[in-house]
This record gives structure tokens, sequence and C-alpha cells, in this order.
């Protein structure tokens, strides 16, 4: 008998499947353990609290990881080392999706180390993994002791054929003109992040809401599993933060005032502002240590920060006013340039207050396609973004390790809002690859990269269907009042204290990205109905000022750009162009200085050729048609004679392709013989006649080409 009694519970969704939520089978150590399943697919979730904190910790060490694993797919991975390594882009993306809703939810004074682990042990090509990820997770917090201010779930809403559907299948979203992850809990919508082909603010709010709904049931599931789970039923005990009352209130009146002072000041310069506020804190501190040399740090440190924000938050709410000066709808200053960089093909140098991005894009051939290969999916893109956040940016100094989650995430973000405008490949035959880099940072770099993103793929010549800007919309709510200030272009000290991050991206036309993070319960419709309204304004007066520096995709490619040109072949000229061991091929490259890749693709030979001039290019073409183009009845060819025979000579008119030139169809006289009217290696003009149907074979003419002879005049001299 097995020594494990299981606990089970079914979601059933709008379309009819199930998910299952199934505890006490595996992981058993865990301080929590699920398993949800939909379809074939299975996620196995795990949760562990440290039991004990490490003193000098302010803060929750939180990490959440997601792995799919190959064998639950029935693949082996493609690395040398043939196992699952680093985690991929994707998984990373799903990490921060999980960890952007789970983390609020934890008190703010358990500073325990808490790690989630979500892994994809059985897949679905059906069904999309990081729909689910969220819900394993928060159903393994809901049945463990850590304390956790849940259940939450996220679901995937998507409009197909112009029907919002929860979690659709995988062939499915390929149609979608709106897929979003929304997170939420039974109150509230915490977290959204998506793309959509240019929509209304309007139909994102419908999708949100529609996604809610579909939430509050995955959470009352859950609330059922807990229920059955007698480890669920009373959470840990930690200690509390302590707390003094009389040394709170003297703190907050030796800040708030002058904390609303400085805030109100207008100041637009962050440093200026670091200064000032500074100097409140280092002031107080010497008051209050003259005072208690005794005095507790960390809690001078917490109230502080509470009596600082709360100053702060409360000058934006009633004077309508910003930290640098702004009105709540005003966007920082910008200025831009493009084509700053001659060595790239495409470049941009965007500028919006103290934020600024230097991006570059790059086009190389179908040999430069990233190679994707995860365990639910493997191929190639040619469109790829890379975001780059270094400390000088914010003026810090710290080891440069590579891209962490929040560039991979970043850099998502501005590479799903800028494929929406990309070309098709018929119009577009380069591989892609943009750039971004981070030179100064004070809010928003993300939707900066963006914006830069767009005006270098337009000065590169890449003909993109519409501009894109972007743009971070804050929010800061009084929790007593209900009074609210929505914020437009956000500094980095409003997203910290705020109560929203809403980044949002768009053509003229409308949405085709969104990334939002709540951190407060109880978001209304209208307030984020208000935020995307006045986000559109925004956005819209960015593309304006964008415009001003370019309007347009540049007519000509850089002159050190490589220019491409696709031919079609037959398919069975594909052999004959790569030649044995790729030696033709090979040694066209080589003459042409031409890159020249070839694929089969619906019974034909697609021939991509690359060259940094047109000489080369025309080479490289000329070179491939010689070998493949198919000779066409009534064109007339410089043929060269291969052989003389009693009926006629074989002339060969293409490389590899001889036709009979009969000896009827030499010339108008009738000739007996072909000798010394014809020689072997001689170049005649000749025309195809006719391909015989059956044998392929070409019948030729030269004499069609001849003048006719004049008759001779009769003897009444008549012609």
């Amino acid at each position: 008998m097995p020594n494990y009694t299981a606990v089970t519970k079914h979601i059933t969704l709008p379309d009819g499947r199930q998910i299952s939520i199934e505890t006490g089978k595996l992981a058993k150590f865990a301080d929590g353990a699920v398993v949800v399943r939909l379809g074939d697919a299975m996620l196995l979730a795990t949760v562990v609290s440290q039991p004990s904190s490490r003193g000098d910790v302010d803060f929750l060490p939180l990490s959440v990881d997601y792995q799919e694993k190959f064998g639950g797919a029935g693949n082996i991975p493609g690395s040398f080392q043939r196992r699952e390594g680093r985690l991929s882009d994707y998984e990373i993306l799903v990490c921060r999706i999980v960890d952007r809703i789970l983390r609020p939810m934890f008190p703010k004074d358990y500073h325990y180390e808490v790690q989630v682990m979500i892994t994809l042990i059985s897949a679905d090509k059906t069904v999309q993994p990081d729909a689910l990820a969220a819900l394993a997770a928060s159903a393994a917090l809901s049945i463990s002791d850590i304390p956790f201010a849940g259940p939450i779930s996220e679901v995937r809403v998507a409009r197909i054929d112009g029907k919002l559907q929860i979690n659709p299948l995988t062939a499915d979203i390929a149609r979608a003109d709106i897929d979003l992850i929304v997170g939420a809990t039974a109150d509230s919508v915490a977290m959204v992040e998506g793309e959509m082909n240019e929509v209304s603010e309007e139909e994102m709010v419908e999708a949100i809401a529609f996604a809610h709904e579909a939430i509050k049931e995955q959470v009352r599931v859950q609330l059922e599993l807990a229920a059955e789970v007698e480890k669920s039923h009373v959470k840990r005990e930690y200690p509390k933060y302590e707390e003094n009352d009389d040394l709170k209130k003297r703190i907050h009146e030796g800040v708030y005032e002058h904390a609303y002072k400085v805030a109100h000041s207008g100041n637009p310069s962050k440093a200026g502002r670091k200064e000032g506020f500074s100097a409140i804190k280092k002031s107080l501190t010497e008051k209050l240590l003259e005072e208690q040399p005794e005095l507790d740090m960390k809690m001078f440190g917490r109230y502080y920060s509470s009596a600082e924000k709360k100053a702060i938050r409360d000058m934006m709410i009633k004077e309508r006013t910003r930290l640098d000066g702004r009105a709540l709808t005003e966007i920082r200053p910008i200025w831009s340039e493009v084509n700053y960089l001659p060595g790239a093909h495409g470049s941009a140098l965007f500028t919006r207050g103290e934020t600024q991005s230097l991006t570059t894009v790059a086009l190389g051939t179908k040999l430069d396609e990233q190679i994707i290969d995860t365990a639910m999916t493997s191929g190639y893109s040619k469109f790829m973004l890379h975001y780059n956040f270094p400390a000088f940016s914010t003026g810090e100094v710290k080891p440069n390790r590579g891209p962490g989650r929040r560039e991979i995430g970043h850099g998502n973000l501005a590479q799903r809002s800028l494929k929406k405008v990309m070309p098709s490949d018929d119009e577009n035959p380069y591989t892609v690859r943009i750039v971004s880099d981070i030179l100064e940072s004070n809010g928003s770099s993300s939707m900066a990269t963006v914006c830069a993103g767009s005006m270098a793929l337009m000065d590169a010549g890449i003909p993109v269907r519409a501009a894109v800007s972007g743009i971070a919309m804050g929010l800061v709510q009084d929790k007593e009042t209900g009074e609210y200030a929505v914020l437009s272009d956000i500094l980095g000290d409003e997203d910290h204290l705020g109560d929203m991050d809403f980044k949002v991206t768009g053509t003229e036309k409308g949405i085709v990205a969104c990334q939002m993070d709540i951190k407060i319960q109880g978001l209304s419709a209208e307030i984020m109905t208000a935020a995307l309204h006045q986000a559109r304004e925004g956005r819209l007066h960015i593309l304006r000022e964008m415009a001003k520096t370019i309007a347009a995709p540049a007519a000509e490619l850089k002159p050190h750009t490589p220019r491409s040109h696709k031919m079609l072949i037959d398919k069975e000229y594909i052999g004959a162009v790569i030649g044995p061991g790729g030696k033709v091929i090979q040694q066209i490259q080589k003459d042409t200085n031409a890159t020249v890749i070839i694929e089969e693709k619906d019974e034909k030979g697609h021939v991509s050729i690359y060259a940094s001039n047109q000489e080369d290019m025309q080479a490289a073409i000329d070179r491939i048609r010689a070998i493949a183009a198919t000779p066409e009845v009534g064109e007339t060819y410089k043929g060269k004679v291969r052989s003389i025979q009693p009926y006629g000579a074989f002339v060969e008119i293409m490389p590899g392709k001889d036709g009979l030139l009969h000896i009827s169809e030499v010339s108008h006289e009738r000739l007996a013989a072909l000798e010394g009217v014809l020689e072997v290696g001689q170049e005649i003009d000749v025309k195809l006649l006719d391909i015989d149907k059956k044998t392929g074979k070409y019948r030729l003419s030269r004499k069609v080409l001849l003048p006719k002879p004049e008759r001779a005049a009769d003897s009444n001299g008549a012609a």
C-alpha cells in the first residue's frame, strides 16, 4: 500500500477542459508541493522556507525558478552536454511573471528565505504551461504553513476570431489579436503582461476583466484544497517588527514637513533631490543619536522611510504635481538623434529626462538566425532584441555579470512591442538584431528602448508598418480617502514609492504590448481605464517628438549594409548549385564575395544571396542562373556547338543543357552536310523552338534568326 494520502481538486475551464491540483503524492519533504495538470501537461511546484533568517536581512529573500524538463516532452537537449543547463530566456520570463505577483503577497516583515520551484515534468503541445505556473506556485504556498496572503492565480486570456478565451490551445494562439497573462487575487488584478494587435484601451480592460472572473474560480478551489490539508491551517510563527510608538511619532514629526517641502520644490535633478532628502535624514539622525546613543538604527530606518514616503505621496495627491515639478500628465523633455553611429546598419539615441538609450540595429543573413531549443519548442528566430543595463547608468559600481532577469524581462517587453510592426519575411530578408544600451536611467528605460528601437529600425531602412512608442504609468492612492493621482512617464523614485508600474507601448492606432504590476489591493477598473487613456495621450506625444527626428523608414539602406536578393530555382537544380560536397556553392561564394543560402521549400529551391555591393551580387546571380535557369520556348540563346552529327549539331545553350539543331534548321539553304558550315566550339545564336513533353529534349533553330534570302525576279521583273 502507498504511504501517502493524495488530495485532488478540479477546476473546470469555460471550454469544459479540467485542471487538476493534487498534493500528498510527491516531494513530501517540501513545505508545500502540488502537481497541476491540464491535458498531458503536468507541473510540479514546491516551496520551502528557511526556519530562521540571517540577522542582516531586512527584505524578503524570495527566489522563483521555473524549468522545463526535456524528458517530459520526450526530447533530448541539443546542448553539447545533452542535459538541462542554465534557464532559457523563456523560462526566466515565466519566473518573472510568477515572482511579480507572489512577492507582494508575503508579510512585509517576513525575512526568511523562500524558494519556489516550478518544474514542467510532462509536456502537452496543445497546452501553454506558463499560464499554469503561478496557479501551481500559489497552491503549493496555500497548503503550506508559510505566511502567505493568497491564494492568487494567473491565466492566459486571448481573443481569437473575436472571442475571448481562457488558456486557449497552443495552435489557436497564433490567430489571437490579444494575448495576455493576467494575475490576480479574488479581489483585484495585480499583474498583466502581454501583446496585442493595436487594440483600444476598452478592449484591453474587457480582456482583463474576463480573465479575473476565471481567476476567482481558481482561487476558490485552492481555498478548498488548503482546507483539506492540515498543515496549512496554522501558519508558522516568526518574530515581528518591534514597535516604538514614541520614536515613530518623533521621526514622523521630524521628517514629514521637511520632506514634503523638498518633494514640492520641483527640483528636476535626481541628484539634487537626493541631496535634499539626505540632508533631512542626516540632521535627524545626528539629533536622535545625541539623545539616544543606543538608537536602534534598523527601526529608525524603517520609520524614516515610511514618513518620507508618506510625505511625498501626500504632496502628489494634494498638490497634483511631481517630484521634478511636472504636472501629473506631463512628459519629460525629449531629444533624439538617428544615424549617430556610422558603423551600425541603423542607430538611434533617445533621451527622455534623465533616461537615455543608445540603440543599434544590425542586419544579418539567414546564417545569423538564433537557434531556439527548449523542451516545448525548437526552431529559429530572425528577430532579436537585447537590453543592457550597465551600473554606470545609475552612477553605481557593480561587476558586469551579463544580463540578469530584469534585463531579459525588459528586453522581452521591447521585443514583443517592435515585433508587432516588423515587415513580413518577403518584405524583409534580413535577420535583425537590436541592442539597447542604457546610458542613463531614472525611470522607464525599457520604454526608452522601445522608442529608440523603433527609430533605429527606420534609420536602418527596415520597412516597419508604423512607429512605436512606450510610456510607464504610475499611481499614488490614499488608502483612507480613496484619492489618487495617475502619473505619466514616472521617475525611478515614483516607481519605488508608488502603487503601480504600468508600461504601455503602441502605435498611433492602438496598444501593442503592456506590462503592469500593482502593489495595492482593490485597483478599480475605473482607475485602470483612466491610466490607459492617460497613457495614450502620453504615447501620442512621444510619437510626435520621435517624428521630428525620423518619421518614416529610410528610403535606402546604409552603403555598408549587405544587399540581399531572393530567387527561386527548380528543385532538381538544388544539387547542381550546391555541387558535390558543397564545392560549387563554395566556389561561387569565393569568386563573388557573396553569401549564398539555399533551402528547399514547397517543392522549390529558395536561394538567398547577400553581398556588400551590386557588382558582387549580380555576379552571384548570374552564376546561379547559369546553373539553374530553365530554358524557355521562344527565347534566343548564345550557344556553343558541342558535337556534329550527320543529321545536325548538338548545341549547349546553358551549362549542362544541350539541344538538337537539326541540319534543316541551320540555314535557309538545303545542306547535305555540316562540314564547313559549323565547327565544334563555335558560338552561334539559336532559338528554342520546342521542348518535347515526354523526353524533355530541346529543339533548336538557327535559320529563324537569319534573314530570308530574296527570291529571284521573274522574267517580267515581278518580285
